[in-house]
């Protein structure tokens, strides 16, 4: 019996279906991506997403869907779905009767005495996908018709109908390649079985998304389509359509799809599923490996990817470190830019650098040895340690309490970053909680490091700092009536809002606080912020609490941290228990994670999203698969494994 379970009687409504997305990627930047019964409601879904090198790697949209009809007796049913004002035309999903996602996404229909199985794979590490049609069952002669959708957009954007796309195709074995605009590469489109295709070139208007629609985004485009592939299908015959950016040999593609089916890994479990998932943000681009944020509109950004990299690859160290090397080379002056990869990168968050330092130690503790980090990293780490104590782009600069100051008007600094109208939502500028707390355990790691490998001068500089980091993050951020941290401190005093970024000071392996104060923090954090989905940004208790995060982009943003849940402190917050109370915390542990085993089967299959509302019942929000949160999951789960270990469970 599959672990994934779906309501199969209501695949055909709408209100259900829709809101179930599924995802699939190549592992390289591209993917596919829509609704479980294939109708698109973001511009970010499509068949056939892919970076073009030649648009500096941006993700475009090239086949937005591929339309199926079964033809019998002359009478023709069509098997998709696209949403138009005011109506769903066609309505394909009326002919649905299963959906499975195990081993791979699947859908079958029936029509009259039809049963047509479609199976979707996307290729590792190459620009293609397959689709297989399987005939379960036939009573008269079948003909199949597949007829692809055209976007070729940027996926942040919209096609519009226009006389400049060329709706010219070249005949190539068994397909097509067509190439709408100049500067995009040829999409060839070929079934395994030979067919004839029939030109039919013609525009699609108004095809409507509704997520984007609640999102206040423009949300209709037009779309084009060169015509259909038409051929027989038997039943028991399976026929593969394959659309890649390079031409294939079409007598290949059964026995490609057949061996990609072979390495899917299983999703037959909590684990497996989310395991699965890890695998699909990290992103291999020639020598270089990186981590993408979220699907489907995050980049690669460096916070993102320290935050993320203990628990996506806690297990696989080579690409742990593969991904440390390539993101090392970003460093310049003592920052990380915010996203990698991007024309004119900005470098303004002061937290990222530390989080460097804590993945860093995060590998060193699984790989069981410092070696490779001395060798590998120890340059970059004194530079970036340097770079702090001298003050960097005058916005950032360890004081003589040692603590860092970081301000710079009009820019958030920390991963509390929304702004509205030019305006930071959060402006936490001054001394910050997180980012002492991190600056903290970065020099005592590094002094760590020193010791152990003989680096006498960078022992006699910074030994004494730890001391008075430690003496003074007390008395600047601990508020003895509270029993808990003030989140930032300014020259006017401390900001007592109680926020999630004082948990960080419980977590690390290396805090200012002693375990008293540790667990004063946290049942702080519990009393007012800690949810079954993640830990609140705000208390429901303050009057700038915003517990819903939707409407248009304003709306949205104002929220952002303002009482949104979020996922990846869990981690930390786990963290912190384990260390207070050991084994005797598994068992909450696990109540945590099974708060998540449902969203295996809700909006994106097998993922965990971006956040969730403040207010119960805490609906997922925001991107619907990200990096961060199911590497927290995956790392309380391995706490879990660790403490159970010792205890011989």
């Amino acid at each position: 019996m599959s672990y994934l379970k779906f309501n199969k009687s209501e695949l055909v409504n709408l209100e259900y279906s829709l809101a179930i997305e599924m995802l699939s990627t190549n592992r390289a930047g591209g993917y596919s991506s829509t609704t479980i019964v294939g109708c698109n409601t973001r511009k970010y879904h499509g068949l056939m997403v892919c970076p073009i090198e030649e648009f500096g790697g941006e993700k475009h949209v090239l086949l937005s869907s591929l339309d199926e009809t079964i033809m019998q007796h002359e009478k023709a049913f069509n098997l998709g779905i696209h949403k138009y004002p005011n109506i769903y035309e066609p309505r394909g999903h009326k002919y649905i009767i299963d959906f499975e996602f195990e081993p791979t996404p699947s859908l079958t229909y029936r029509v009259g005495g039809v049963v047509l199985k479609k199976e979707l794979i996307v290729v590792h590490n190459e620009e293609q996908i397959l689709l297989r049609y399987s005939l379960l069952d036939a009573h008269s002669p079948t003909l199949l018709r597949l007829k692809p959708m055209l976007a070729y957009r940027s996926i942040h954007k919209l096609s519009k109908a226009n006389l400049y796309a060329n709706t010219q195709f070249k005949n190539i074995a068994n397909g097509i390649a067509s190439k709408l605009y100049m500067g995009y590469p040829a999409l060839n489109m070929q079934t395994s079985k030979n067919s004839e295709f029939i030109a039919v070139p013609d525009w699609y208007y108004n095809v409507e998304y509704l997520e984007e629609q609640k999102r206040g985004y423009e949300y209709t485009e037009d779309l084009f389509s060169p015509g259909y592939f038409e051929m027989s299908i038997k039943k028991g015959e399976s026929i593969v359509f394959s659309a890649s950016l390079k031409e294939v040999a079409p007598t290949t593609l059964n026995q490609k799809f057949r061996r990609e089916m072979t390495i899917r890994p299983p999703k037959n479990s909590f684990v497996n599923c989310l395991t699965n998932t890890a695998t699909q943000f990290i992103m291999k681009k020639g020598r270089t490996t990186e981590i993408v944020s979220g699907y489907h509109w995050y980049d690669c950004r460096s916070r993102d990817t320290f935050l993320s990299l203990p628990g996506l690859l806690h297990h696989d160290l080579k690409t742990y470190k593969s991904v440390l090397d390539s993101i090392s080379l970003k460093l310049k002056n003592g920052l990380f830019p915010d996203v990698i990869d991007t024309e004119n990168p900005a470098y303004n968050a002061v937290d990222t650098p530390l989080w460097y330092f804590w993945a860093i130690q995060k590998y060193a503790e699984f790989a069981g040895e410092t070696e490779t980090v001395w060798k590998t990293y120890w340059k970059k780490m004194k530079s970036i340690l340097e770079s702090y104590k001298d003050g960097v782009n005058d916005g950032i600069a360890m004081h003589g309490n040692g603590l860092i100051w970081a301000e710079e008007k009009g820019v958030p600094k920390t991963w509390m970053n929304a702004v509205v109208d030019n305006i930071p939502v959060t402006p936490r500028y001054g001394y910050t909680i997180e980012v002492n707390a991190l600056w903290y355990n970065a020099v005592c790691f590094s002094l760590e490091l020193a010791t152990k490998h003989g680096d006498k001068a960078f022992i006699k500089t910074w030994k004494d700092i730890p001391d008075i980091i430690e003496k003074n993050f007390m008395e600047i951020f601990w508020m003895p009536e509270k029993k808990h941290l003030a989140d930032y401190v300014k020259n006017d005093g401390q900001n007592q809002r109680i926020r999630p970024n004082e948990i960080i000071a419980t977590s690390l392996p290396y805090s200012p606080l002693n375990d008293e104060s540790k667990s004063d923090v946290l049942k702080a954090i519990e009393y007012d912020l800690l949810t079954p989905k993640g830990i609140r940004t705000l208390s429901p208790k303050n009057p700038a609490y915003k517990g819903i995060y939707e409407g248009g982009t304003k709306e949205r943003d104002t929220a952002f941290h303002q009482g949104t849940v979020w996922v990846w402190l869990l981690a930390h917050y786990a963290e912190a228990k384990f260390k207070l109370h050991g084994e005797s915390f598994v068992p909450e542990a696990k109540r945590i994670i099974n708060n998540f085993e449902n969203d295996m089967n809700t909006r994106c299959i097998c993922s965990i999203s971006e956040m969730f509302n403040g207010d119960p019942p805490h609906e997922p929000r925001g991107a619907i698969s990200q990096a961060w949160s199911v590497a927290a999951i995956l790392s309380i789960l391995y706490m879990i494994e660790k403490y159970e270990k010792k205890t011989g469970k």
